[in-house]
């Protein structure tokens, strides 16, 4: 069918009940539904749940308004708005551009954040990493992408085509991956740090530049 695609969702307790865009308002794209186009992802992040399952789902995404992220600082700022991670004295320059695509669209789609991403989105917004450096650590630890449905409608498209619930073994070698994953991750993100220092600008020079654009 034209505009589905094969994502993947992962649940600590299960899914119960019809899919809705419900769940934490200050997830990276805010208060929806999430999948994911690469399978491995989900995985690590259910592992510690206390009914692991991990799904197989179709969307269709036919008729759908759907905004797409570049990877850049954009991506960034829109997962810093979400998450509550701009100051409030800066927060309003964002407030009217960020809550617009939210409204107007039906799905977000752009890069999964992850652990290791958390550990890229910190730095930058602590004001150790600059943009430059940021839109590398994207390309070079290539989480895929996640796919957030907004609204009733979109997740009326998402349909499971296939549920498996994880076993305690699968579980522990998950856990495992998940901390050898994120070791590597530092290391190559403080080696885009180095090759950085001199270039790009930092969080806080965006803002306080957002700041008197508004």
């Amino acid at each position: 069918m034209a505009g589905e695609l094969r994502l993947y969702h992962g649940s600590k307790f299960g899914i119960e009940g019809p899919i809705r865009p419900i769940g934490s308002s200050v997830n990276d794209f805010g208060r929806g539904f999430y999948l994911g186009d690469e399978p491995s992802q989900p995985l690590t992040l259910i592992c510690r749940g206390e009914r692991p399952t991990f799904y197989t789902c179709a969307l269709d995404l036919t008729g759908l308004r759907v905004y797409r992220f570049a990877d850049g600082l954009d991506w960034a700022l829109f997962v810093a708005w979400n998450r509550d991670m701009i100051p409030d004295e800066f927060r309003s320059a964002y407030d009217g551009r960020f809550q617009a695509i939210r409204a107007e669209n039906d799905v977000l789609v752009g890069r999964i954040a992850d652990d290791r991403m958390f550990i890229v989105l910190d730095m930058f917004f602590k004001n150790t990493l600059s943009d430059t450096a940021l839109v590398d650590c994207l390309k070079a630890l290539n989480l895929g992408n996640q796919y957030c449905a907004l609204t009733d409608a979109a997740c009326a498209r998402v349909k499971v085509v296939d549920s498996r619930a994880l076993s305690a073994a699968e579980c522990a070698a998950l856990r495992e991956k998940s901390f050898n994953q994120r070791t590597r991750a530092i290391e190559e993100v403080e080696r885009i740090r180095l090759r950085h220092l001199h270039d790009g600008v930092f969080f806080q020079d965006i803002l306080e530049e957002e700041g008197r654009a508004k």
